[in-house]
């Protein structure tokens, strides 16, 4: 049976940092691959045959007697780094709020792919080199229902703060409702000192969010 915290730590030795989101996805799925040979591993997995309105999953995984689903998100700060001959150009991807709803979203997905599945698990990751994500905020926000804040627990109904923009909401208006509940605990991933070819932030971390 997979160990998901394992196989981050060793993906990290080889991999300390992503060009993007679907880096990250196929390097993870290849590492899968490398510790689970014998499973099938699977890239952008549809949810069902109605493929447009229900989506698909990031990575489908089929052990031996099990499914497990993943759902990943990438979220960067400016960075920049010249690392074995290869160029990472990190931009900022801000938006903070929507980056919790989202991967909050995520979560809401795979409860519902795990409770429709026999002997099924789902992992959520959430890896960035954005503090924002898990430093607690002085100030009150819209987005404070969906925070994932080190030591937070997250569970029930998350919902916008009532004055929050149409421009912030569009298409995320629903609220996030999760049966589970989901303690935020953020590993650490990579650290990427600064140096004349290492600029920005290299504190890489991550947040796994299991579904049962």
């Amino acid at each position: 049976m997979l160990d998901v915290v394992e196989t981050m730590q060793k993906l990290s030795g080889e991999r300390p940092v992503f060009h993007s989101e679907a880096d990250f996805q196929h390097a993870l799925a290849w590492q899968i691959h490398l510790q689970s040979p014998e499973s099938r591993i699977r890239l952008e997995y549809p949810l069902s045959v109605d493929y447009e309105e229900l989506g698909h999953l990031d990575l489908m995984l089929f052990e031996a007697e099990r499914e497990v689903a993943f759902e990943l998100k990438y979220k960067k700060a400016p960075f920049f780094a010249l690392l074995q001959r290869e160029i990472f150009l990190l931009r900022a991807d801000s938006a903070q709020d929507i980056g919790r709803y989202d991967f909050l979203r995520d979560v809401q997905r795979l409860e519902k792919t795990v409770s429709e599945r026999r002997n099924a698990a789902g992992y959520a990751i959430l890896l960035t080199n954005d503090s924002l994500y898990w430093e607690p905020s002085p100030r009150e926000t819209i987005s404070d229902s969906f925070r994932l804040t080190e030591g937070r627990k997250t569970a029930g109904t998350s919902s916008w703060a009532a004055k929050a923009g149409k421009g912030t909401t569009k298409g995320r208006e629903s609220p996030i409702s999760l049966k589970g509940i989901y303690e935020c605990v953020w590993r650490d991933y990579s650290y990427i000192a600064p140096g004349e070819y290492v600029k920005g932030s290299g504190e890489f971390r991550y947040l796994i969010f299991t579904v049962t």
